[in-house]
């Protein structure tokens, strides 16, 4: 499974991006798929994830209401939309997939930076 996310950007406070993430390989294979988000010096955070069978969803605290996840149709594309953009925001954004069974294994997509300033 390779991944790659795209469309980060500057953006203001109170602005609107979409993000997406662009999946090949053994799609069958994935359970889940998410977002996460590593600000500078802090850890990595999940952000959202989408089950690829029911399309179930889960979000952080800091972002309902706000940021929605989604996948296209034949599942090669999930998307990050994210609204009312904050300057904790800020963060590189990874795309992440997770596979099916008792030890699921996970593959990351490069980041892409999101920077909001206020």
């Amino acid at each position: 499974v390779q991944l790659q996310a795209f469309g980060g950007g500057l953006v203001q406070a109170g602005d609107s991006l979409r993000l997406s993430c662009a999946v090949s390989g053994n799609l069958d294979m994935i359970a889940v798929m998410g977002w996460y988000r590593q600000a500078p010096g802090k850890q990595r955070e999940l952000v959202t994830s989408i089950t690829t069978t029911r399309g179930l969803t889960n979000y952080a605290d800091s972002v309902k209401g706000r940021f929605t996840i989604s996948r296209d149709n034949a599942g090669n594309t999930v998307y990050l939309q994210m609204n009312s953009l904050q300057p904790e925001d800020t963060a590189a954004y990874y795309c992440n997939a997770k596979s099916r069974g008792t030890l699921p294994a996970q593959y990351w997509g490069g980041g892409t930076l999101v920077t909001v300033s206020s």
